[in-house]
């Protein structure tokens, strides 16, 4: 039994699901592992994403495990069979693994639903953007790193561009576009950028106005995952120290719910292809423009 030095978001969220269908069932681990002729040990390292279960015997252990949610069961055989690998898989010795983990979870969603405080969404940023924020980070990169990371991320936008793309619904403060990370005319680049993608059609763009009331609860930076294996949804919470990821089903609906409130209080969305002279004098797509104007200004 081949155990894995490291273990990627993935491979843990699956041990985690199996551990808690365990537990929910009241089987120790040892039981568990009998009901498949599997050692003690070898449940553990599976439960703890180490290791690698077979899909008929995910089956069975879900089955004995009293779980009668067949979409359930077969999206964790999903999970288990998906080998992990694509265009990321490249940079596992360039990049963190959490971003690694988030480039595959960007790859496996449905639809995305982000919201930002300070920044633009790393799936909507232009190089230059990125660079000026990884140089103002606290982190000593290289130049050789730095290119590395910008690449990254520039690399992670692909899925918007795919034949069969995820739907993206970004929701961003006001306050995020007001912060010249790179200086204006770095920021007028990626205002601009952020119109043109607002023109995919599966991709929406709100701004949280300064001026929305009753909100100051929901300014932690999120992205929920969306899949059709809705039993399977992730939210990842973005944090300075160490960001996280949600799966209770309770929690992942709060943050569901928190975004249809973020998206509630926006500014209608940034629609390029319809006429100036139709839209609102307070949408998304004015504010940008009137940022961009001032920066224009400067």
């Amino acid at each position: 039994m081949a155990l894995r030095t490291s273990t990627t978001e993935r491979q843990r969220r699956l041990g985690a699901e199996l551990r808690k269908l365990r537990e929910e069932a009241g089987y120790s681990v040892t039981e568990g592992g009998e009901f498949i002729g599997m050692a003690r040990a070898h449940l553990g390292h599976v439960e703890a994403g180490r290791t690698a279960i077979p899909p008929e015997k995910l089956r069975t252990l879900c089955r004995a495990y009293r779980c009668t949610r067949e979409p359930l069961i077969e999206a964790l055989v999903a999970m288990g069979e998906d080998s992990g690998k694509g265009w990321w898989t490249e940079y596992r010795h360039a990049v963190a693994p959490a971003a690694l983990d988030l480039a595959e979870l960007e790859a496996a969603a449905d639809a995305l639903l982000s919201y930002e405080s300070l920044f633009i969404p790393g799936i909507l940023q232009i190089a230059d953007y990125t660079r000026s924020i990884f140089r103002s980070s606290q982190s000593e990169r290289s130049e050789y790193d730095l290119d590395k990371a910008v690449r990254f991320r520039m690399e992670r936008q692909r899925i918007l561009a795919q034949e069969q793309p995820p739907t993206l619904h970004a929701v961003i403060h006001e306050a995020a576009l007001h912060v010249r990370f790179g200086g204006a005319a770095v920021m007028r680049r990626q205002l601009l950028h952020l119109i043109r993608m607002a023109e995919l059609p599966h991709v929406t763009i709100q701004v949280l106005p300064f001026t929305a009331e009753g909100l100051s609860a929901f300014s932690t930076p999120f992205l929920f995952a969306v899949s059709h294996k809705s039993a399977l949804e992730t939210v990842l919470v973005e944090n300075p120290a160490a960001s996280h990821y949600v799966h209770e089903r309770d929690a992942v609906l709060r943050y569901r719910t928190r975004f249809d409130r973020l998206r509630a209080a926006s500014l209608p969305p940034v629609d390029p292809g319809v006429p100036a002279s139709s839209h609102e004098s307070r949408d998304s797509l004015a504010l940008i423009q009137h940022l961009l104007y001032s920066l224009q200004e400067d």
